[in-house]
């Protein structure tokens, strides 16, 4: 089967991560696997490229101004004659607005994968209810979490194209030992760590954290971010103006973040929105104690005998959390090692693949013939 994934990429987070391991997992099962990158002119150059190409995936760069979406939409349109693919998998909402409806006119069927929704802005939250509106058109509509489901089948996706599938784990390297993860951050090798890890924006919560920093004055403690985004500014304001900012540590984007999460003494998932975070499952390889909100797909991943699990938006909850896991570290350990134990039994990667495959055999079966002829 030939199979062409299309993604806008941005910074290599959670939606670049879960494209490349489907696609190069896909390549290793024996499919013919293509990625279309559509890439700003500004940026032609994307990590994901060359791992892609690294793994036996074709990348097809598609170098781009900004918003020149006929021109984006007649070269997926383009790749798509020239390849003839069984199916056109898209991810975001910039291909699922801009290219997916390029595939159907070529009678392809179009499968997207849905991460999440971040809300945000009136711009952006715009292109995701049109985006959500778009998903009626797919033939299939993967999400991440049952509460992404849920969601679309509200927004009138029909309830039968809709997949739950939640993202799936494989360590590409080992985490660091305690020692040489603080060393890699540039932490002391004693006290007590808060780590988090994310785009800096109001979607991932980082200020919920920084607000529950007034109610941990009891507790001697540091806290690492990871991460950056466009709320950084405000973030360190913040934190000036409730006099926490002493007891944070900004580090930027840290690559191959995941693996220095041994460095914490607690990871915390701040987030007020998710679908199913990898930087959780970065976490639970690790065996760092777990404080997450209870959002999207966090519940489905894990349970309170597995993480510390928090209302969302509440900076006195996440707090308490936080002061549980410095009060009682064994108990902590404890949940650590059993949130470990099911990423690694119930997350695997072969039967993710399969589902996925499963998925395009069922829309290529479904799908009509090819128009004999289609005008450009």
């Amino acid at each position: 089967m030939l199979v062409l994934h299309v993604v806008a990429p941005g910074a290599f987070g959670g939606l670049e991560r879960v494209v490349h391991l489907l696609a190069l997992e896909q390549a290793r099962a024996g499919e013919e696997v293509h990625v279309a990158a559509v890439l700003d002119r500004a940026t032609p150059d994307h990590p994901l490229l060359a791992a892609l190409a690294a793994g036996g995936v074709t990348p097809h760069p598609i170098v781009l101004p900004g918003r020149a979406y006929w021109r984006e939409r007649t070269a997926i349109r383009d790749l798509g004659r020239s390849l003839r693919p069984a199916v056109v998998h898209t991810h975001g909402y910039r291909p699922d607005l801009v290219d997916a409806g390029a595939a159907r006119r070529l009678g392809i069927p179009t499968v997207t994968t849905v991460h999440g929704f971040t809300g945000g802005d009136w711009k952006n939250r715009l292109y995701e209810r049109l985006q959500r509106r778009a998903l009626r058109s797919f033939a299939a509509v993967v999400v991440v979490s049952r509460a992404l489901g849920d969601r679309l089948m509200r927004d009138g996706v029909p309830g039968d194209r809709v997949h739950v599938i939640q993202n799936a784990w494989r360590e590409t390297a080992p985490p660091l030992d305690r020692p040489a993860a603080r060393r890699a951050l540039g932490l002391a090798e004693d006290g007590f760590v808060v780590g988090w890890a994310g785009r800096l924006s109001g979607e991932k919560g980082p200020d919920v954290l920084v607000d529950a920093l007034v109610h941990l004055t009891d507790v001697p403690l540091g806290v690492s971010m990871l991460g950056n985004g466009r709320d950084h500014r405000a973030l360190a304001a913040r934190a000036r103006r409730l006099g926490v900012e002493p007891r944070l540590r900004w580090h930027g984007v840290v690559p191959d973040a995941g693996r220095r999460f041994a460095a914490f003494d607690v990871f915390v998932l701040s987030s007020r929105t998710e679908g199913t975070p990898i930087a959780l499952f970065e976490a639970m390889a690790a065996g760092v104690p777990i404080v997450a909100a209870r959002v999207g797909g966090v519940p489905d991943v894990v349970s309170p005998a597995e993480a510390a699990l928090v209302a969302p938006d509440d900076p006195t909850a996440l707090a308490a959390a936080i002061r549980a896991v410095h009060r009682d570290p064994a108990a902590a350990r404890e949940r650590a090692q059993r949130a470990r134990e099911r990423l690694l039994r119930d997350f695997t990667v072969p039967p993710w693949v399969d589902r996925y495959e499963s998925i395009y055999r069922l829309v290529s079966r479904r799908a009509p013939a090819a128009p004999a002829a289609v005008a450009p």
